[in-house]
């Protein structure tokens, strides 16, 4: 645990390197150990099959020498490529028949007719009774390290000796030494060209990886706007950089957008309270009045029992149009959907409004065409979107002014809009004017104010009928309400293609 715990603490970037050391270090390791195996047992076979030919050659010449006297020579010379510098003959009872060791040996082997090398004495014996050839490395004092063959000799099949040479390896060795040094060598070199490669590599992977992290932890501390620069190369450390600020771009819309929705919850609450404040504090004072008996004359009563009740029917209609929005909104009220001539319904809509505008001194149109396509619609909430529209319109029409209602196909859905000519809408309120309890400060008054709910209820009923909405104005040039519908053709079509397919 004490070993785990730094190398948690090292970083990617260091382990990296450490790794790919490792690994390179491992692989050297194999390499010279694979490599001087090879390397010796090279060495060590070529050599073994000198001293066989040898021996080989030995043997037949004491074959023939035993053919023609009898007894074994009392001399032998090897004819082997490198001149062996141990030779050693015995008979089969281990009787020392000849010895030949260079003069430069500290130690004698041979002593008159018995062998002082416990190793090679036991070799012989070995190759006499096991009637086999014995090879391994000799371990004698006074001898550089070597390699012996001990074979016993054959006439025909009887065994009447072993011989048993060895020649030094230190030639070998020394070969094997240099190339294990040369590996060492290349090896070091390797490591130092690995370590440099390994950490440009991890400090190239690293970088994006470090990147990430500070952008991260920006976004932990709210700073939504922090994005990575995207590797060029298109590989995982490319990809997850860019699809780290698609998720910071997704992040940041949302954030915004809940920030936007709490504003709007905040204005919405302001909205609600004020427009629920007044006709509280006027039904509160009202009643207060009354109770107090500080109205005494009746006819003053009544009409401030009438004005309470004025103040409470407003407040039930503003009830009313919330529960409205919110069920359209929800998809909650279902529409009863229909074939619908909007040239007629719109001449409908315009005798109801007609009177209050003749009285305001204000001129009202229809430029619908009669021939105007039908739409797929429910008739009642249309000619509660188009009371909506008008009665704004109205409200906010100076006297001799004009209201024009009119229409236009456009590919599958018709285009209606309802134009006044007021005063229009300044550019900061136009984006807001379809949300809830919002209204421009001109419309604030007593003569021009409402709940501030009825464009909200068109939006909701449009939207309900799969259309869209929207304003056009500028201040002294009027405003422009723009509303679409479906074509109740196309969607009829549509209804019939969507029963094939199920069925």
């Amino acid at each position: 645990m004490e070993i785990i715990r730094p190398l948690s603490t090292l970083s990617l970037r260091t382990k990296l390197v450490l790794s790919y050391m490792a690994v390179t270090l491992g692989a050297i390791i194999i390499l010279t150990f694979a490599v001087s195996m090879a390397v010796s047992n090279y060495f060590r076979e070529n050599q073994l099959s000198h001293l066989r030919y040898a021996v080989a050659q030995l043997n037949s010449e004491i074959w023939q020498f035993y053919q023609r006297t009898g007894n074994l020579p009392n001399n032998i010379t090897p004819d082997a490529p490198n001149d062996p510098i141990l030779a050693v003959m015995v008979d089969n009872n281990n009787n020392l028949q000849f010895c030949a060791q260079p003069d430069f040996l500290q130690q004698s082997i041979c002593d008159g007719s018995e062998i002082k090398n416990a190793e090679i004495k036991s070799a012989v014996s070995r190759a006499i009774s096991e009637k086999r050839e014995i090879d391994d490395e000799l371990d004698a004092p006074g001898l550089p390290p070597s390699l012996y063959i001990a074979s016993p000799l054959h006439v025909g099949n009887q065994i009447i000796g072993a011989i048993f040479l060895s020649e030094p390896d230190q030639q070998n060795r020394s070969f094997v030494q240099q190339v294990n040094e040369a590996i060492f060598l290349s090896g070091i070199v390797i490591s130092l060209l690995v370590m440099i490669f390994s950490f440009i590599l991890g400090r190239r992977f690293t970088q994006p990886i470090e990147a990430l992290t500070l952008a991260a932890e920006q976004m932990k501390l709210g700073k939504y706007t922090s994005r990575v620069t995207a590797p060029k190369a298109q590989d995982e450390l490319g990809r997850l950089a860019q699809t780290f600020n698609e998720m910071a771009d997704t992040i940041e819309a949302d954030v915004n957008e809940l920030r936007e929705q709490e504003e709007y919850r905040r204005e919405l609450t302001a909205n609600i309270s004020h427009d629920l404040a007044t006709p509280l504090t006027a039904i509160q004072g009202f009643s207060e009045a009354l109770a107090d008996e500080v109205i005494s004359d009746p006819s003053e009563r009544q009409e401030t029992a009438q004005r309470i009740a004025r103040e409470v029917q407003r407040l039930r209609r503003m009830v009313a149009d919330l529960r409205n929005v919110s069920s359209l909104e929800m998809g909650q009220t279902s529409l009863d959907l229909a074939p619908l001539d909007l040239h007629t319904l719109v001449d409908e809509t315009l005798a109801v409004i007609e009177p209050e505008c003749d009285n305001e001194g204000i001129a009202i149109h229809n430029e619908i065409a009669s021939d105007i396509p039908p739409v797929l619609a429910d008739s009642d909430r249309i000619t509660q979107v188009l009371l909506n529209l008008l009665d704004n319109a109205r409200r906010h029409t100076p006297r001799g002014g004009t209201v024009l209602v009119g229409a236009e196909k456009q590919q599958k859905e018709l285009c209606i809009w309802v134009k006044d000519s007021g005063s229009g809408i300044g550019a900061s309120d136009l984006p807001h004017i379809f949300e809830r309890f919002y209204r421009a400060d001109r419309s604030r008054t007593t003569t021009t104010g409402g709940s501030g709910l009825g464009l909200a209820i068109v939006k909701a009923i449009i939207t309900a009928h799969h259309g869209t909405v929207w304003a056009e104005s500028a201040p002294g040039q009027g405003t422009r309400i723009v509303f679409t519908l479906p074509l109740a053709q196309v969607a009829e079509q549509k209804q019939s293609s969507k029963k094939a397919v199920k069925k």
